[in-house]
């Protein structure tokens, strides 16, 4: 019997810095396309979240993990996401769009769906996460599939908190980790103004040195994490 943890997105940035920082002893499982460096130690299932068709494999082996740990703590991170493509809706492509949407919203449904019913009804602690973002609530031109997916993630987390309350008894909760310094922030800042017109503002944020480190982000993450957050919530990492 021993722990497990699960991230979604941990090949690099944020997702990986929350892998590496796991509190406690767990076997820890990436699930993305490209997997983590292959030192990290952190195990790897490859899947393009972003496919339908890959999604009922990916379940069968959360549960199966589940089953074969049977963790006194569990935790399933979802903080795999995409903005591209960036630009305005109704001028971009359709199938990337299509990719976004799948990736961004539906998928930490469906993931988060498959790990209640992994551990419904096991004793112990185990978390539910979704990495959410300030767009979530504050629309950005150029920004709609993410930021609508946000959303999405968000108020899932608050029908699925209050049906943990009533029957389940596993923490499910939403954290915005504020503006990290990831390879994505590099990609905004290289977008044109007409298909992302406030670029000024993330090229200031970087120019000024007031991007939070991925380790930083993910130190602070664990820290709301563990310090037991009832479950439904959606926070953002500023407020602490």
């Amino acid at each position: 019997m021993g722990n497990l943890v699960i991230v979604t997105g941990a090949s690099s940035g944020l997702g990986l810095s929350i892998a590496r920082q796991v509190p406690f002893e767990a076997r820890v499982v990436d699930i993305s396309r490209s997997g983590p460096p292959p030192d990290s130690g952190i195990e790897h299932i490859d899947a393009d979240l972003s496919e339908v068709g890959e999604w009922p494999e990916v379940a069968a082996a959360v549960r199966q993990m589940v089953k074969d740990e049977s963790p006194e703590r569990s935790a399933l991170i979802h903080a795999a996401g995409t903005l591209s493509p960036m630009g305005f809706a109704g001028e971009v492509e359709d199938l990337p769009y299509a990719a976004n949407i799948l990736l961004n919203s539906a998928s930490g449904q469906f993931l988060g769906h498959a790990y209640l019913s992994a551990v419904a009804g096991r004793k112990g602690d185990h978390d539910l996460v979704m990495v959410s973002s300030g767009a979530a609530s504050t629309p950005y031109q150029g920004w709609s599939s993410y930021g609508a997916g946000k959303a999405a993630l968000n108020h899932w987390v608050r029908h699925a908190g209050e049906e943990q309350k009533l029957r389940g008894g596993v923490r499910v909760s939403a954290i915005a980790p504020g503006v990290i310094d990831t390879s994505m922030q590099t990609e905004i800042r290289k977008m044109p103004e007409k298909d992302f017109p406030r670029v000024e503002r993330f090229r200031d944020l970087h120019d000024e040195g007031k991007l939070v480190s991925p380790d930083e982000a993910a130190r602070r993450f664990w820290q709301v994490v563990e310090s037991g957050l009832e479950t439904g919530s959606v926070v953002d990492l500023r407020a602490y």
